[in-house]
């Protein structure tokens, strides 16, 4: 039998010794320490306001949306760990890489036919930017070395994503100065379901004409910006900047590392556009949150100009590449999305969202509240207190996590419409102190 868990010792040697994620070291705040997880909901070694048990209306940042815990995603690690756990990609290959590959063809945008397999949402934006580089340094144009992307984004905290990411509103204008110096355009409109709106469209076409020679790439989230405000635009634009990079001579990458998978009423937000990028960014979502494991899918003129220059490959290799036990879990998890009527369930949360969240409009201090296909915004007019408004949540048997003004929900697609509920219920009582 395993010794009971002593929770002060296990969180006295947390706060001393492991750094999380956008913390302090030494800790400064007390986190819940969590036993195990089923379906949507986390155990707790000590209970919240009563609550042993919180839904995660978070998905694990937006990764487990097939719930925890599943039968069908334990049974394919249990059987791949089986066979082999990992084995190098350099020289080798397997199996479940290679149906992955397949799958991820088959399933992203036409065209996109070409996939490199990373570690992380992060490292596959570095692998897409590098991809662009070599492309053009191949095709006799190294000059062509900067990106452009709009204000509001947000690509990961590695080196080159960072770069792309919103310079002002962002966290990494620590590293103003010291990162490449890219192209901005303002953040597209706001609005889902607003037509492109003509100025904005013409500032696009400027910045771009005038940059063309040293632009390498455009990069932007399609639909909706994630962690850079939770912001949804048209998919117009997604069709505008298609149409300006195939006249401009500039490569488009698509970053769908959170929007993958489903969230946004599609299986990818490039659908609503119908529309193809030069690169795919995947992850997240990939392996149902599983393992990490990231994807940068690209069109065959990327790979063939890559491979026809001075240095004919890719110069990128992740010791874990491929790894055998994320691959098996990914596939399993694709088929089971795609075997079920994901698309008619997370039309169901969204309905339920925005009637369960259209009482927080009339809150004090409500900004604005938005909902597009499995996510749920609550805008505030200031930046939020995190701690008060996840401790406000989990009171109501809720687990959220709260950053700059902003409350928002991305729920496992196999949550019921009574914990639905019972979510946006806590959204409301964590905006009344957030």
């Amino acid at each position: 039998m395993p010794e009971p868990l002593d929770v002060e010792r296990l969180l006295d040697w947390d706060r001393r010794h492991v750094w999380h994620p956008y913390g302090p070291m030494p800790g400064r705040s007390r986190p819940l320490v969590v036993e195990s997880a089923s379906g949507v909901r986390i155990r707790l070694a000590e209970p919240v306001g009563g609550h042993r048990e919180l839904i995660d209306a978070t998905s694990s940042w937006w990764s487990t949306i097939h719930g925890y815990n599943h039968p069908v995603l334990n049974a394919a690690v249990q059987d791949q760990l089986g066979r082999m756990s990992h084995v190098m990609f350099g020289g080798l290959t397997h199996e479940p890489a290679v149906r992955l590959a397949r799958r991820l063809v088959e399933i992203t945008p036409e065209g996109l036919e070409h996939v490199f397999l990373a570690d992380s949402g992060s490292v596959s934006v570095e692998v897409a930017v590098k991809m662009c580089l070599q492309y053009w340094r191949s095709r006799g144009r190294p000059d062509k070395r900067r990106l452009m992307t709009w204000r509001g984004g947000y690509h990961g905290d590695t080196w080159h994503p960072m770069s792309v990411c919103d310079p002002e509103g962002g966290m990494h204008n620590l590293w103003s100065g010291a990162l490449p110096r890219q192209v901005f355009a303002d953040a597209p409109p706001a609005g889902f379901d607003r037509e492109p709106e003509p100025e904005y469209v013409d500032q696009l076409r400027r910045l771009m004409s005038r940059h063309a020679d040293e632009l390498a790439a455009v990069i932007v989230e399609p639909v909706v910006q994630n962690a850079g405000g939770m912001r949804f635009h048209s998919p117009g634009y997604l069709r505008v900047l298609r149409q300006l990079c195939d006249e401009l001579g500039v490569l488009l990458v698509f970053d769908e590392i959170a929007t993958g998978f489903g969230r946004t009423g599609t299986l990818f937000a490039a659908d609503h556009a119908q529309v193809t990028p030069d690169v795919l960014c995947l992850g997240k979502a990939l392996t149902g949150g599983y393992l990490s494991m990231a994807a940068a899918l690209c069109v065959p003129r990327v790979a063939e100009g890559i491979s026809e220059g001075e240095v004919p490959v890719l110069a990128h290799g992740p010791t874990f590449m491929g790894n055998p036990l994320s691959s098996a879990v990914a596939c399993a998890s694709i088929d089971l999305l795609l075997e079920q009527d994901w698309a008619g369930e997370v039309r169901r949360i969204e309905r339920v969202l925005r009637e369960g969240l259209a009482p927080c409009a009339s809150l004090d201090r409500v900004a604005e509240v938005r909902v597009l296909g499995a996510i749920g915004v609550v805008r505030m007019d200031h930046p939020v207190d995190g701690e008060r408004a996840a401790r406000a949540a989990a009171e109501q048997g809720v687990w959220l996590r709260a950053f700059r003004d902003l409350l928002y929900v991305m729920p496992p697609y196999v949550i019921g419409d009574d914990d639905l509920h019972r979510t946006c219920q806590a959204l409301a009582a964590a905006a009344e102190v957030a």
